[in-house]
């Protein structure tokens, strides 16, 4: 049985049994984030935490295009060196709270998933996708340095590996993501979401204490370092932003878009 949980304006929520879905719902630019969506996910998860029913999450993202682009450039190129080290504090808080989930949490990847988009989808204890998906840090690109997202793959992939993806900018296909282990099932498109709820389903009625007390140790043993790499992104993206130089390649990358879809 399906139930609406509550109204967004920039995610959608509902249940299905005993799981709980959350969409990100900005399908116009890619599902990617501000701050109004980080917070309403973040209340979307700790609802879904402290509902006893809920015994399992997933997170996905609307329309065939996108999981998540990230970063709204939108909201980050106005960014000054305060106001950066405010946002990385807001990933502390929303970081923090998907790794202190004591339910799993599926991420069902409909498409690009890039940036803090990526993060966030590897921070979940199950990704599968189909093969259409793109994933990777293409943060340098944009002028944006990169160490939560770093932080993130070096625990799954070493250190080699991502220092090549970080400094590249370059995306993964769905093979690759698949083979080094990023995405832990691959399906058709069409099969994508039943395939997340079967996933769902089986890890909801695993003990709930042992769930829960699995997933808290995870979390014990990268807590330090974990905490160590925000304390760091607010020092560096302090200095980033204080040159000018993302708001800078944001701003042209907008302007560029602009223009594009002017022509169009």
């Amino acid at each position: 049985m399906e139930n609406d949980i509550i109204e967004f304006k920039f995610i959608e929520t509902k249940e299905i049994e005993n799981i709980g879905i959350i969409t990100l719902n900005r399908p116009e630019v890619l599902n990617a984030w501000h701050k109004p969506m980080r917070d309403e996910i973040t209340a979307a998860l700790e609802q879904y935490e402290n509902d006893p029913a809920i015994r399992a999450i997933i997170l996905t993202g609307t329309g065939d295009r996108a999981f998540c682009a990230g970063q709204d450039f939108n909201e980050a190129k106005d960014f000054d060196p305060d106001g950066a080290e405010g946002w990385i504090e807001e990933w502390r808080r929303l970081y923090g709270l998907i790794r202190s989930l004591s339910i799993p949490l599926i991420a069902a990847l409909n498409g690009v998933a890039a940036g803090s988009g990526f993060q966030v989808a590897l921070l979940a204890d199950i990704r599968i996708g189909h093969p259409g998906v793109r994933m990777g840090q293409p943060e340098i690109n944009s002028g944006i340095l990169s160490i939560t997202g770093p932080w993130i793959m070096r625990e799954m992939l070493g250190l080699s590996r991502t220092i090549e993806l970080t400094l590249s900018g370059r995306m993964m296909d769905a093979e690759e993501c698949w083979q080094v282990g990023l995405i832990h099932k691959l399906v058709p498109r069409d099969e994508l979401m039943q395939e997340a709820l079967d996933t769902a389903r089986m890890l909801a009625k695993k003990p709930p204490v042992a769930m829960r007390l699995d997933k808290m140790r995870f979390r014990e043993v990268t807590e330090e370092s974990f905490q160590e790499a925000l304390d760091a992104a607010v020092r560096y993206h302090h200095e980033s932003y204080a040159t000018g130089e993302p708001q800078a390649i944001m701003a042209k990358f907008l302007e560029e878009r602009a223009e594009k879809k002017e022509k169009g």
